[in-house]
């Protein structure tokens, strides 16, 4: 049996990891990019990478992170794993998961009306109003853009002068402005990391600012999360629609607030302050729902 591990980068830390899990499995790796994929509208749908027939040969495909690209690379990549899916390829995480988790706006929106603590978030295309909304969560805000991750693009803003510029700038690019109340945290947050049901292993990450991001320097350090916590990401994650998640958790004085899904999550700086092997877990886990 082959497991697909679609990625922009085979040969990267958690391409290897996957790589291994997969071997001791006793299943055949496939790594393969966005950019090899060949769909045919024929007779039949045919999904082609590298010459593998991936509807007939591929019944399970793990999805990476699945990198930049235009308004059409991104619409046809999407497009690529619905096909997929809809021609009974396990896809992790499926594709409206995907494009659910990456609209932060959207995915925060689901999470508070099923009743999961997130921040206060104001969006809008209009600069006054954004003005308006930067007086309303207290002057101290964090503008992030719509799409991203990793803490790249994000933004602290105290200052309504220096919030007008920026929100003028971001208007006149045709950006939406996304605000969140800053939370304070004491510079450090939660990541939990769910596969299915539960919280496999999770970590505090703290940082020498506000960025919490192991990417951008933070530290790991391994925690044991509350029951009442376990319960939060799990049901963040399977409001969102991921099988695998990273649930991004601050604790603020009014308790825990979900700030971020990811749906394509790393886990290298967890790995380093968890026993458990998440990569095998994620094959596990991929070989458990093929037997359904």
């Amino acid at each position: 049996m082959k497991i697909g591990v679609l990625t922009k980068n085979p040969e990267s830390w958690h391409s290897e990891q996957l790589k291994k899990a997969i071997a001791k499995s006793n299943a055949e790796p496939f790594f393969f990019r966005f950019t090899e994929i060949v769909a045919k509208i024929k007779d039949k749908l045919q999904i082609y990478a590298k010459n593998i027939n991936i509807i007939k040969e591929i019944p399970a495909i793990i999805v990476r992170p699945i990198g930049r690209g235009s308004l059409e690379e991104i619409i046809f990549r999407l497009d690529s794993l619905h096909s997929l899916e809809g021609s009974g390829v396990l896809i992790i995480n499926p594709p409206r998961a995907i494009e659910t988790s990456v609209d932060k706006y959207y995915s925060l929106n689901l999470l508070k009306q099923s009743g999961i603590p997130v921040p206060r978030t104001i969006a809008t295309e209009d600069p006054e109003k954004a003005l308006e909304a930067f007086e309303e969560l207290g002057r101290d805000v964090v503008i992030k853009p719509l799409f991203g991750s990793r803490g790249i693009g994000s933004t602290r803003i105290s200052d309504r002068e220096i919030a007008t510029r920026i929100f003028r700038a971001l208007t006149y690019h045709h950006n939406v402005i996304y605000l969140q109340e800053y939370v304070e945290h004491g510079f450090s947050d939660i990541r939990a990391f769910v596969i299915g049901e539960h919280v496999i292993a999770s970590m505090r990450r703290e940082a020498q600012t506000w960025k919490t991001n192991i990417s951008l320097g933070a530290r790991p350090k391994p925690i044991k999360l509350s029951g009442e916590l376990e319960d939060l990401a799990v049901k963040a994650s399977k409001t969102i629609g991921c099988k695998v998640a990273g649930i991004d958790i601050v604790e603020s004085k009014e308790g825990p607030l979900m700030v971020e899904i990811n749906s394509q999550p790393g886990w290298r700086g967890l790995q380093t302050v968890t026993k458990v092997n998440i990569a095998d877990e994620i094959v596990k886990y991929v070989i458990s729902e093929l037997k359904k």
